[in-house]
């Protein structure tokens, strides 16, 4: 018997008895009753940091959307079950597994000086392969020629530079023998046989503990979860076990299967688990008010690297959703997918880059903000803090005023100060019957975003007219 079968069989032994021990009070866990006090400062780094790397990565980088000289539609990270490429022949992506060119701290320095305070990286994806040494599958990289735990490496260069390493793990897995339902191209070839769902629950459990019992993640970012086998009774459950291995640990909402399918990523707040949305490739018009929720986003069309997708984004475009979805009281979860040999496209190492830039000078107006007090603004968006009797409304003029002179509509509270973040040049400005009008130079410090800041008295006074 291999090392690895042998550890399986004694760790889904362990598990399994101990998981039945756990349902038995989960009715009762105090985990699931905390208040929203409690709940607030669990999610406080959180809603502070705002922008985080996604990074989807794996076999799937090898193929880089190409099977057997065709290119295969859909997503880079579907190309298993777009190109309905066999089990067994998809397994031999692993014999040529070996990003010489990985770096974890390059890669993390990257996020860091683009601005970024987390990443969250696929543990995990639907074809079943593992970035670390699980000892519950030889399905993972320690078993391919490259023969490191990338996400050790990972977790010691976050912990260097000061970044929260969180893991997007999911719950659907084509690879598992026990994973239900199968494919229905490849039925025919791979009978579900005498495979079994509650093995496989038992399995995700198994690696989700030695996810957070090793690595410490900071958020477990699930996806996976439409499938009819995964039910609002198992989603429940699976929230309950990982907090109960990590009380602090923040989970998205996917982990339930309150979103039926829709794509923004929402669900029924109370009712489903999870402590926040996900809508995914857009930013809800008016944000999710009460609600704690994440956009994640393509810098292209596709997550796992595909060299023919080459419909990039351009850094004014992704500066402004960023600004955009912290307005509305959001996150920004932006991905890159890193191709086969370890390497960032080079596309997005210089949309970090520019990224980056803008963030050395405005990072203020995003970290730490909340969302925009103005309905509506003509020229742009609004972020705001609250500091003591203190209110700093950060500007982000996307549309800059050709008289040169700027109105925030319906601001009625005086202007103790009024400066450009970037270079912290004060403009005038004076009250109208209209709001605050402020004059300001003929061209923008910065033609994607240029941010002024006003400190107002706290309470803020806005009056919003009939056609905002």
């Amino acid at each position: 018997m291999a090392l690895k079968t042998r550890r399986l069989f004694c760790c889904l032994f362990g598990l399994t008895f101990g998981s039945l021990l756990f349902a038995s009070g989960c009715k009762t866990t105090p985990i699931l009753e905390e208040s929203m006090a409690q709940k607030d400062r669990r999610m406080e780094w959180w809603r502070r940091d705002r922008f985080g790397l996604f990074i989807h990565w794996g076999l799937y980088a090898i193929p880089a959307g190409t099977y057997k000289g065709r290119q295969v539609p859909g997503l880079g990270e579907w190309i298993r079950r777009d190109g309905q490429i066999p089990v067994e022949e998809y397994d031999l992506f692993a014999d040529q597994f070996n990003p010489t060119e990985f770096d974890a701290d390059r890669w993390v320095r990257m996020a860091k000086e683009a601005g970024m305070k987390y990443l969250v990286i696929t543990s995990k994806h639907h074809d079943g392969f593992c970035l670390w040494d699980s000892r519950l599958t030889d399905f993972d990289a320690m078993s391919t020629p490259f023969h490191r735990d990338i996400l050790r490496e990972l977790k010691t260069a976050c912990d260097r530079h000061g970044l929260k390493l969180c893991f997007y793990h999911s719950i659907m897995d084509w690879h598992h023998p026990d994973y239900l339902p199968r494919r229905q191209w490849e039925q025919a070839t791979r009978p579900a046989g005498d495979a079994d769902f509650e093995r496989y629950v038992q399995y995700l459990k198994g690696q989700l503990q030695e996810l957070v019992q090793r690595y410490d993640p900071a958020v477990l970012w699930f996806d996976g979860e439409w499938e009819d086998t995964w039910t609002h009774e198992r989603g429940k459950d699976l929230y309950a076990y990982v907090r109960s291995l990590k009380p602090d640990i923040i989970i998205n909402n996917r982990v339930d299967n309150g979103r039926k399918g829709s794509k923004k990523g929402f669900s029924e707040e109370g009712k489903y688990a999870g402590d926040f949305g996900t809508p995914e490739q857009e930013i809800p018009p008016t944000g999710l008010p009460g609600v704690d929720w994440e956009t994640n986003m393509t810098m292209n069309d596709t997550w796992g690297y595909k060299s023919s997708d080459q419909n990039w984004k351009s850094s004014e475009e992704l500066i402004r959703m960023l600004v955009d979805a912290v307005s509305k009281g959001g996150n920004f979860l932006l991905n890159v997918g890193p191709k086969a040999d370890g390497n960032f496209p080079p596309e997005s190492v210089r949309l970090l880059k520019e990224i980056g830039n803008w963030m050395d000078l405005n990072g203020d107006s995003i970290y730490g903000t909340a969302a925009s007090p103005f309905k509506n603004l003509p020229w742009g968006r609004c972020t705001q803090k609250q500091k003591g009797n203190k209110i700093l409304l950060y500007l982000h003029v996307f549309d800059w005023p050709k008289d040169g002179k700027l109105l925030v509509p319906g601001l009625q509270s005086p202007v103790r100060k009024c400066r450009f973040l970037a270079n912290r040049q004060s403009p005038d400005c004076s009250a109208t019957e209209d709001g605050i009008v402020i004059s300001v130079p003929e061209k923008p410090l910065d033609p994607i975003d240029t941010v002024l800041v006003l400190e107002v008295k706290n309470p803020l006074m806005i009056q919003n007219f009939p056609n905002q």
